[in-house]
């Protein structure tokens, strides 16, 4: 098996530089306009020339290679190969240009959702919360909860992505916080595949962070957004020692970041919240970044490191206090506050 696992890190490795490094000299040479990003005007755009979207696409066929070695020996991953597929093509149609309405990608989100929710009896058991789990003993309710938390964190994985390796290192965070409650909980399965994945996302950064000639574009954000989505569920029924807290923890900045944005943009500007804009947290950073220093590129991986380094600090105090339910509560309360506090410094000073 240890020889496997070598041969199988080794083909992930060689696959990933070989794909990342040739497959954008490849689409210029026949001249393919697909998988090019070469719109400057979105509110998220920071770059001045064209650049290959084709992240997404590397990162799901490394993913298919593990659950390949994975079926050979006897182990699938239903619900990850159900879920990121799905919106991995819902991703990669818009970065193919086959552009579809916000309005129209929602509803097909919750209808993609709901199916496979159904199909792969995928529900979230214990949100530490009394009286919210005697709702999820509802079946509508309970698979209303699990959409809505689906919905939160790969809208969230989508909002952060665009600058460099802003969402490729928090998901290197995450993912590395759950291999190891899985691995130390003797879920191997789960931790292997984790870990592997981790190996992956490490690969596509090289070609991301500090400076980037490769995005994940929607397809790499949706595909790692319904990834933690599935692997904290996962990880949370398989270890209930653990504070369904904690997992909120983890997830905070992306949860908040889509219900901050969307509270603000309906009751404060009184526009429609499907709509991207630039008032992001990451976005005003940048700008005051930029105001002080006049470099694009070193204000771009800046806020990577900013924004990754103080989630690290923040979440060190519950990753120690993870099987405390009060504290996890209470802390995941003081996160949400620090986030409003950190916007409303930012927005006064630019």
């Amino acid at each position: 098996m240890a020889l496997n696992n070598l041969i199988l890190i080794f083909i992930l490795i060689s696959f990933g530089l070989f794909f990342y490094k040739y497959f954008f000299i490849f689409l210029k040479k026949y001249n393919l306009k697909i998988l090019i990003d070469d719109e400057f005007n979105k509110p998220q755009a920071f770059h001045e020339f064209p650049a290959s979207t084709s992240g997404g696409l590397g990162l799901f066929l490394s993913f298919l290679i593990l659950n390949l070695y994975f079926f050979f020996n006897d182990i699938i991953f239903y619900e990850y190969l159900s879920f990121c597929t799905l919106f991995f093509i819902l991703g990669i149609s818009d970065d193919l240009k086959l552009y579809l309405k916000p309005k129209l990608r929602l509803i097909l989100m919750i209808i993609f959702l709901i199916s496979l929710i159904l199909l792969n009896k995928f529900y979230i058991q214990n949100t530490g919360i009394g009286f919210l789990n005697r709702f999820l003993e509802i079946d509508i309710f309970a698979l209303f909860f699990v959409c809505l938390c689906f919905l939160f964190i790969i809208n969230g994985s989508n909002l952060i992505d665009g600058y460099n390796g802003l969402l490729g290192i928090h998901t290197l965070i995450i993912l590395t916080n759950l291999f190891f409650i899985n691995y130390l909980g003797g879920n191997e399965d789960l931790s292997f595949l984790i870990i592997f994945s981790i190996l992956s996302l490490g690969v596509f950064l090289i070609f991301n962070f500090p400076k980037a000639s490769i995005f994940l574009g929607d397809s790499g954000s949706y595909f790692l957004g319904s990834f933690i989505a599935i692997s904290v569920i996962k990880t949370s029924i398989d270890n209930p020692s653990i504070s369904p807290f904690y997992f909120c923890i983890l997830l905070f900045y992306l949860f908040f970041e889509v219900f901050f944005s969307f509270i603000r943009k309906i009751l404060k500007e009184k526009k429609s919240p499907l709509f991207p804009d630039n008032k992001h947290l990451h976005m005003l950073i940048y700008k005051k970044l930029l105001n002080k220093n006049k470099n694009k590129l070193k204000s771009n991986y800046y806020v990577s490191i900013i924004l990754n380094l103080t989630y690290i600090i923040l979440i060190l105090p519950a990753i120690f206090m993870k099987e405390d339910g009060m504290f996890c509560k209470y802390y995941s309360i003081v996160l949400f506050i620090s986030y409003l506090f950190s916007y409303k410094i930012l927005k006064e000073k630019i």
